[in-house]
């Protein structure tokens, strides 16, 4: 099955401010084409001083074949702790979305730094109401015949980090999921085994995480290195309805040649215990792996890499620059049992268009290609 996500270019903006601007019967129009207007400009223009904080709000359309058309919008914050540029750039970004066949979703995620790095809040929340695709578990896999699972999502994921040293952090993380209302279609041809949690299931696990990160710009790292190690335990005794644990490792890398950037991340998961199928380790998405649809590989072990090459901008542009990208990953039922037959490799390209000039924000929009087909990406910031 070829899973393709498309979502509106908002690289045109530009081109609409100009036709929203060339005549004065736009500016007639009401309130839409004031509103309009002024995201163009938005996209087209930074003309606040460095220390303000920038909002922008802009919509999305999206397609794929599980959804049909998806209506969305999608929402920016940019500030410095106390207007100080010297502070990290922290970034909360939001988005929300509905489909024509009645299903909707909020998303909402956040790296937060605090005056001189005192505190670190990095986190992420999905309410939705969407399909998900279920192949199976393990790395052998076929797509086709997937079973369809239309169910309620809920993830609420949380780090409360304190600085110990110079970009060294150190604190709490917890992470609830609830996956409810479940439907759990399967295919006319060669049912999947039901796995477990698959009538749904509500799981809360606590722990501890270190955090070394010298970024300045989480959206557009050019220079610095971030690594988080966590521990997250998932136990009846706080209300989980099974137990497991969870350790995660993500290290990344960013080495600058002038206004371009070598990027390079490993990171993995390893999960032991009673666990539910939807919180296995994952592979796909929108940062690694790209290309592969989110949990067609899924397993408690998992592995993964990438290096990518950006140009921000190109050499001959103001606004626009671009990445190539490869990256490889497997999943496995432990540790032990990794095989370099099951590694899966995915690459790609994509083009940048820069939001914010002053605080150098770029527009991403991504494509990567595996063999069972290709995947496409729009979001704001870098993958990594």
């Amino acid at each position: 099955m070829k899973l393709l996500r498309g979502y509106l270019l908002l690289f045109y903006l530009p081109v609409i401010y100009l036709l929203l601007t060339s005549g004065p019967a736009f500016a007639q129009e009401g309130r839409f084409w004031r509103w309009a207007k002024r995201t163009a400009v938005r996209f087209s223009g930074d003309s606040l001083p460095p220390e303000k904080p920038r909002f922008l709000v802009y919509p999305t359309l999206a397609y794929s074949p599980e959804t049909s058309l998806e209506l969305g919008f999608s929402s920016l914050l940019l500030y410095h702790a106390k207007k100080d540029i010297r502070n990290r750039l922290s970034e909360v970004q939001a988005f929300t979305f509905i489909t024509f066949k009645g299903q909707y979703g909020l998303w909402f995620d956040h790296a937060l730094y605090g005056n001189q790095d005192k505190w670190f809040f990095l986190g992420r929340l999905r309410f939705q109401r969407f399909p998900l695709l279920y192949f199976g578990i393990g790395p052998n896999t076929t797509e086709e015949n997937p079973a369809v699972i239309d169910a309620s999502y809920i993830l609420i994921r949380e780090r409360v980090l304190r600085k110990i040293a110079n970009n060294f952090f150190g604190g709490v993380e917890f992470d609830f999921q609830r996956l409810g209302g479940v439907d759990f279609r399967q295919p006319a041809e060669n049912p999947h085994a039901l796995p477990r949690g698959s009538e749904g299931s509500a799981n809360f696990g606590i722990g501890t995480g270190l955090v070394y990160d010298n970024r300045h710009n989480v959206l557009n790292v050019r220079k610095g290195f971030f690594s988080e190690l966590a521990y997250l335990n998932y136990n009846r005794r706080w209300g989980s309805a099974f137990n497991f644990q969870n350790i995660n490792f993500d290290s990344r890398y960013y080495h600058p040649f002038g206004k371009q950037v070598l990027a390079l991340q490993m990171t993995g998961s390893f999960v032991s215990g009673d666990v539910p199928f939807n919180q296995l380790a994952l592979v796909g998405g929108e940062t690694i792996m790209r290309g592969y649809y989110l949990g067609r590989y899924r397993d408690k072990s998992y592995v993964a890499a990438q290096a990518e090459y950006r140009w921000l901008p190109f050499p001959f542009s103001k606004r626009f620059g671009g990445v190539a990208f490869a990256s490889v990953g497997t999943v496995a039922p432990s540790p032990r049992q990794f095989q370099f037959r099951n590694l899966l490799p995915t690459g790609g390209a994509g083009l940048r268009y820069l939001l914010f000039a002053k605080k150098d924000i770029f527009l991403r929009f991504d494509v990567g290609f595996t063999p069972e087909g290709p995947g496409f990406y729009i979001f704001t910031g870098e993958a990594f």
